[in-house]
């Protein structure tokens, strides 16, 4: 059985519960196919003192075994708002003590970041210092938004130079790494995966109600329903959708999701008066997930910039069709009316796709069919070639 040490900035523990959630499932699936030993390293970032937020992260155990992989958790210190150019060699520096001894306890043969910055150049070091193949995978913002900030394009593009194989979660993306001067040649596509179990269509005339209960607001049984999955940030666009309600005739949007834009959405949401159409749901339990998904009528993300989001895969999944925007891989998903709509990233582009598709809705069952060659499984399968092809030509 090989070994890859896998290194993730992100990715989910007690206090953040969703935080990475993906990565996990990927990697959890690639443990369980039994040819590949995962150890993941999250290391933790915490400022001198810590207080608030990060008390509690400061309390996590430094090793624990989650969906059958073990986790370390080493801290590093981390310097908010001025500290970013240094993180990468913070974390290398707390990282590379426990990758010698884990690596002499069980032969490590490739060393992963799950994104590229500041995971990639942190794994670049780590991997230069054991004499270890590199990969390095791109998700999205770490290009999108990290690549405009020079010191980070200076690291992403010297630590891809170093690694033997890079990952992309879309076609558009890998053509953003190309542009930024990473080799084309090494860059693998990688989508992501679906939990196929949970993430179909469910059709049941008492779905809103039920679901009303469960999230504390009543949801309409006859009046379009549409919802908005992703942090409250700017980028993602839920003002946009907002304020596309007004050409939305009796619609109601639910926003799944926490973040930094939420009390300057809820203030748009009065001054709009679309007060009693508009539903905060928070973050929620992953289970509900797609029977939220499934009691919508639409989809909506008019996003920023994205790798592949993986609310559009899931919504496809349940058979709900998409509205967003042209950018990252959407294109490579919303190819047809029956998957959604593009749009342009303004509210009456956003209402008039909504529209279309609530004038003509497709079927569920072929919405949901455009998904079924994602899966973990095929993620996994996927990622296990990528690492072989990296250790054979090691």
């Amino acid at each position: 059985m090989k070994h890859v040490l896998a290194l993730s900035t992100l990715y989910p523990n007690p206090v953040n519960p969703r935080f990475g959630t993906f990565v996990a499932r990927s990697l959890e699936a690639l443990a369980k196919r039994g040819d590949w030993r995962v150890t993941v390293v999250n290391p933790i970032g915490l400022p001198p003192l810590a207080l608030g937020r990060y008390r509690s992260l400061a309390e996590l155990p430094q090793v624990s075994v989650e969906g059958g992989i073990t986790v370390h958790r080493p801290r590093f210190t981390l310097i908010a708002r001025i500290g970013a150019r240094r993180n990468a060699a913070a974390i290398a520096a707390a990282v590379l003590p426990l990758a010698r001894r884990l690596h002499a306890e069980t032969p490590i043969d490739v060393i992963d970041a799950q994104f590229f910055f500041p995971d990639g150049p942190a794994a670049a070091q780590i991997a230069g210092a054991l004499g270890l193949p590199l990969s390095i995978k791109a998700r999205g913002s770490d290009i999108t938004l990290w690549g405009k900030e020079g010191f980070a394009r200076r690291q992403m593009v010297d630590a891809a130079r170093a690694a033997k194989g890079l990952l992309a979660v879309s076609e558009d993306l890998a053509e953003q790494m190309a542009a930024m001067g990473m080799e084309r040649s090494k860059i693998t596509l990688h989508y992501t995966g679906l939990d196929r179990d949970r993430f179909r269509p469910f059709d049941h005339p008492q779905l809103r109600r039920q679901l009303s209960g469960e999230l504390g607001f009543a949801l309409p049984v006859n009046a379009p329903l549409l919802v908005c999955v992703g942090a409250l940030i700017e980028r993602k666009g839920q003002a946009i959708a907002i304020r596309a309600l007004r050409e939305i005739p009796d619609a109601r949007l639910v926003l799944i999701g926490k973040g930094e834009d939420e009390a300057r959405l809820r203030a748009l949401v009065t001054s709009e008066g679309v007060g009693t159409r508009v539903f905060f749901a928070g973050s929620i339990d992953h289970d509900l997930m797609p029977l939220i998904l499934s009691a919508a009528d639409v989809m909506v993300l008019p996003t920023a910039n994205e790798g592949l989001a993986n609310a559009w895969v899931e919504a496809l999944a349940c058979g709900t069709p998409v509205v967003t925007c042209n950018v990252g891989g959407a294109r490579e998903l919303i190819n047809s009316e029956t998957a959604g709509r593009l749009v342009a990233r303004d509210p009456h582009s956003v209402a008039a796709g909504v529209n279309a598709i609530l004038s003509n809705p497709p079927p569920r069952e072929a919405v949901a069919a455009l998904t079924d060659n994602f899966s973990w499984d095929a993620n996994a399968a996927a990622l296990a070639a990528h690492y072989e092809r990296l250790v054979a030509e090691a």
